[in-house]
C-alpha cells in the first residue's frame, strides 16, 4: 500500500510523495487517532504543504529573514509561507472540531483527544491559564506533524537512494533479511538480529546528514571552546554534519560504508560521534520513534522489493548531490523497485 504505482505497473517512480504519504500516516495515527487513506485530498494537501514549508524554511532569504526580521517584508517565501501556516491551521481547525464532536474521555483515540480531555478537566475545575488551550494544541500538533514526517521520510528515501547505488550493499540487507526474517512481517524485536542492517540504516543517517545543523540552543553558563569565549545565554547552532563527517572520528567520512558501524566479528557497535538527532537538552523528543519507523519501513521494503536505478541510468550516474532545505533530501530522481517475492 506503500507504492501502488509500481506495485501494479513496475515503472521508475519518484519516491517522494508515496514515502512521505505512509510517514504522514504514522503520525496521523498518534496525532488524530486514525490513519486517511492515500488518495484523500484532505490527507494529501496537508503532507504536500508541509512539505513544500520544509523546503522554504530552509532557502536562504527564509534563513536571513530569520537573522533580520525587519527585512523580511520582501521575502516572498515569507508569504508563502504564511498562505501554508494558514491553510494548514483551517485544516487542523476541521479535524479538531470533529474530534471534539465525538470525543469520549474514557477512550483517547490519540494526542488531540488527550490534550482535549485535560484541558476540559482543568477547565471543570476553573483552571482557565494552563498551557492546555486551543493555541498550543494548534502549534503542537502542527510541529508534531511537519517533524514527523519530513525528516523520516528524507532519511527512507536517502536509503533506498544508497541501496540502488549501492547493489552489493543490497544483496547483503536482503541476504540477512532472508535469512532472519524470511516472508513473515518485520518486527522491531528483529533489530537485535540484523547488525548488518542496522548498520546501513546508522550509515545512510550519517552520511545524508539531512539536519546538518541543529536546533538553537543556548549557552547555561559562561564557556571557553576552542580558544573562543561564549558568553551565558549565547544562542548557539551546532553543526552536526561536522562531526557526522569529522575525518578524526570516521574511517571513511565521505563514502557509504556501513562497516563504520560493525566490529571486526560483524556485530552492530554504536559510534559516540554518531549524533543525528542531535545532543543536550533539545536532543530530538521523537528520536525513539524515528529508529523504529526507520527500520520497520526499511526492512519491509527491502525485504519485498529489490531497488534499481531506471532503465539506461547506471548506478554511477545516480546523483547524491542532497538539495538544500530545512532538511537535506535526494536530488529529484526515480528509482524502479522489482518484487523479490
Amino acid at each position: 500500500r506503500f507504492f501502488p504505482v509500481f506495485l501494479v505497473t513496475g515503472e521508475a517512480f519518484d519516491t517522494t510523495q508515496p514515502v512521505n504519504y505512509a510517514v504522514s500516516n504514522i503520525i496521523c495515527s498518534i496525532v488524530y487517532g486514525s490513519r486517511f487513506e492515500y488518495d484523500d485530498p484532505e490527507f494529501t494537501s496537508l503532507v504536500d504543504r508541509t512539505n513544500r514549508n520544509v523546503q522554504l524554511v530552509g532557502s536562504p532569504s527564509v534563513q536571513l529573514y530569520n537573522m533580520f526580521p525587519w527585512i523580511g517584508e520582501w521575502f516572498s517565501e515569507k508569504k508563502e509561507m504564511e498562505k501554508i501556516f494558514a491553510a494548514n491551521k483551517k485544516q487542523n481547525l476541521k479535524l479538531f472540531s470533529r474530534l471534539k464532536e465525538t470525543l469520549n474521555p474514557e477512550m483517547c483515540r490519540g494526542f488531540v483527544d488527550a490534550f482535549l480531555v485535560r484541558e476540559q478537566n482543568l477547565e471543570r475545575f476553573g483552571i482557565t491559564n494552563s498551557y492546555f488551550h486551543e493555541c498550543n494544541l494548534m502549534n503542537t500538533v502542527l510541529h508534531l506533524f511537519g517533524a514527523g514526517t519530513d525528516t523520516k521520510a528524507t532519511i527512507l528515501r536517502w536509503g533506498l537512494l544508497f541501496m540502488a547505488k549501492n547493489p552489493k550493499i543490497q544483496d547483503q540487507v536482503q541476504e540477512e533479511l532472508s535469512r532472519n526474517i524470511g516472508s513473515r512481517q518485520v518486527q522491531v524485536e528483529d533489530r537485535k538480529n540484523m547488525p548488518f542492517t542496522d548498520a546501513v540504516i546508522h550509515e545512510t543517517q550519517r552520511l545524508a546528514s539531512i539536519l546538518p545543523i541543529a536546533v538553537p540552543h543556548k549557552t547555561s553558563q559562561d564557556i571557553t571552546f576552542q580558544g573562543h569565549f561564549i558568553k551565558k545565554g549565547t544562542t548557539v547552532y551546532p553543526l552536526l554534519t561536522s562531526v557526522l563527517h569529522d575525518e578524526s572520528e570516521w574511517e571513511r567520512p565521505h563514502s557509504f560504508y556501513p562497516a563504520h558501524f560493525l566490529d571486526k566479528d560483524g556485530k552492530f557497535v554504536k559510534r559516540d560521534a554518531f549524533m543525528p538527532f542531535s545532543a543536550g537538552r533539545r536532543i530530538c523528543v521523537g528520536e525513539s520513534l524515528a529508529r523504529m519507523e526507520l527500520f520497520i519501513f526499511f526492512t519491509t521494503l527491502l525485504q519485498h522489493f529489490r531497488f534499481t536505478p531506471p532503465p539506461g541510468v547506471s548506478e554511477d550516474e545516480l546523483d547524491l548531490t542532497p538539495r538544500v532545505g530545512f532538511t537535506l533530501s535526494p536530488s529529484p530522481h526515480k528509482l524502479c523497485a522489482v518484487s523479490c517475492m
